[in-house]
């Protein structure tokens, strides 16, 4: 399936006529009374996203892999217990006459499937995550039962990181200011937020997010996941729906799940679903009572971290003002790597960032730092700094690092005095849309927007995965592999995280490793014209190739 997001031709301004309603018992999402009209205007952009469909006898061989792996790991499991195979197995020990406390197929799963490639996971960096990066060598006698460290190194081609504008550095303006921040605040601030653990940098950080989206007011957690899973529950209780995306990340099904509220899941990035779910919650009301939701949340993702998708949020806001539900946009990814000026999917398509009811970001992609933000209007960032369980029970940002989020977020907007940000903004452009038509144009399924940095390669079976994570590695190319259960059972991946620290030449270097090994695992799966799987062209790559000139 190859789904075009919008499209035809170059980006223009269009006007969509949404008609809002009005809860005729005051809530906001009970029934329809009368409409209003609201105009929201957007740009349209020249983009695609393919979701092409491997051939179906890939499919069979992959489901009949993993059948196969599971059957040979219980004859395994029984000759461990019978003492025929050696048992390396960590026990549990003190609990006889208890049920055993670790859930038997993950256990299944973990021995005889992961631990025999766990080799290409977990992999140790000793050096900055930047284009190159250094990997550090392990050994196993054992078939990964014990993996040992040797002491050295390998430098590779990294296409791993999240490191999408490259700001992480150990040298240069950020890093800089960050050592300058430990000079002056040290490295920890061993308090909460809500007791002794403010500092003028926090508020400082919190005026810039604030400035640099567009909102009115900003709060800055410790910890990107925790963001998520912390704070949903502060927003929804009992009596509240949630629609949310069906592949939105963990850390949000998780605050979904705390904040006990009902969830319902739409079809992903599917606005016929998601309008579906909306008539229905309002038509039926609440389970058994039928009485009207306080309040429904859509919840969606700026970029899809394993689709490599965006979110089409036109659409999402024009659904939210019709039926007058709120908004939570999760821009993890999004944020500094879409829109002209980094601030992400609502500037990528050229939207008002007061229509998103809550903004969310993380710090640990490319701000190169860690922690998250939630920003919008100044009564919802109140609420959380009295409500938030982050701000009451966890460590507040460390300085260096908020100095280092600070240091590269000037650098985004222009006020460190140079075009360094539009510069890797522009850079980060290209090398996604290059690197994607090369992969199209050499045969590969893959999956996503035409614009996102993550670019996911469907390799499908395991022991293909596998395969090209090591002779990707033995080529000096970093790169992560993806499969069940993260990813559904026919759809294992690799996917690579594109960054402005890359060149064309490194790129090319990294693709011609890519062709070669993807011709040694054979996965060149692709069975439709390129002009079906991407809308773009040679005449694209060089018109952002220009606009990535013309700064410097």
């Amino acid at each position: 399936m190859v789904r075009a997001m919008v499209g035809n031709g170059d980006a223009c301004a269009r006007t969509c006529i949404l008609k809002d309603s009005y809860a005729s018992n005051g809530i906001s999402n009970g029934h329809i009374r009368k409409p209003d009209i609201t105009e929201v205007k957007y740009k349209q952009q020249k983009t695609n996203e393919s979701f092409e469909e491997v051939p179906i006898v890939v499919a069979v061989l992959t489901y009949t892999a993993y059948a196969l792996l599971v059957v040979v790991g219980h004859i395994r499991d029984f000759l461990r217990k019978i003492g025929f195979e050696k048992n390396d197995i960590a026990k549990e020990r003190g609990n006889k006459g208890f049920v055993p406390l670790y859930s038997d197929f993950e256990s299944l799963y973990i021995r005889n499937l992961y631990t025999r490639v766990s080799d290409c996971w977990n992999r140790p960096i000793c050096s900055a995550p930047c284009g190159e990066f250094d990997i550090m060598e392990r050994v196993s006698d054992d078939y990964n039962w014990h993996i040992n460290l040797t002491g050295k190194s390998q430098h590779c081609l990294n296409l791993g990181s999240y490191n999408y504008l490259g700001f992480a550095e150990k040298s240069g303006y950020c890093a800089d200011a960050a050592e300058t921040a430990v000079k002056s605040y040290g490295l920890g601030v061993c308090s909460t937020r809500q007791e002794l653990g403010n500092l003028a940098i926090h508020y400082e950080l919190e005026n810039l997010i604030a400035d640099f989206l567009g909102v009115d007011a900003a709060l800055v957690f410790g910890m990107g996941f925790a963001t998520n899973a912390l704070n949903i529950p502060i927003l929804l209780g009992k009596g509240c729906l949630i629609l949310s995306d069906e592949l939105n990340h963990a850390s949000l099904i998780l605050g979904c799940r705390l904040s006990g509220a009902s969830i319902r899941t739409f079809k992903h990035n599917d606005m016929k679903s998601l309008e579906e779910k909306l008539r229905q919650a309002i038509v039926e009301g609440q389970f058994r009572t039928h009485r009207p939701w306080k309040k429904i949340l859509i919840i969606v993702e700026g970029i899809y971290s394993m689709e490599g998708s965006i979110v089409n949020l036109p659409e999402v806001i024009r659904l939210k003002k019709k039926y007058k539900a709120y908004l939570y946009l999760d821009e993890a990814h999004s944020i500094g790597a879409l829109g002209a000026n980094g601030r992400g999917v609502v500037e990528y398509y050229g939207l008002n960032p007061k229509d998103v009811d809550v903004l969310m970001g993380t710090f640990s992609k490319s701000f190169g730092a860690a922690g998250g933000y939630i920003a919008g209007s100044k009564d919802l960032i109140t609420h959380l700094k009295k409500r938030s369980h982050s701000t009451c029970y966890a460590t507040s940002l460390a300085a260096p690092v908020a100095q280092q989020i600070i240091a590269s977020m000037k650098c985004i907007m222009g006020l460190d005095g140079t075009n360094i940000g539009v510069t890797r903004i522009r850079q980060l452009a290209w090398n996604t849309r290059y690197f994607r038509r090369r992969l199209h144009e050499m045969g590969f399924i893959i999956y996503g927007n035409d614009d996102s940095p993550v670019v996911p390669l469907i390799i499908c079976m395991p022991a293909k995965a596998v395969c090209f994570s090591r002779e990707c590695l033995k080529r000096n190319l970093g790169v992560v592999i993806v499969g069940f259960p993260a990813t559904p059972i026919a759809e294992g991946r690799t996917r690579f995280c594109l960054s402005a620290a890359h060149n064309k030449e490194s790129l090319d270097k990294a693709l011609a490793i890519i062709e070669e090994v993807g011709d040694l695992v054979a996965i060149r799966y692709s069975r439709l014209p390129i002009e079906e799987r991407t809308l773009l062209t040679k005449r694209d790559l060089e018109v952002s190739q220009n606009n990535v000139n013309g700064v410097l």
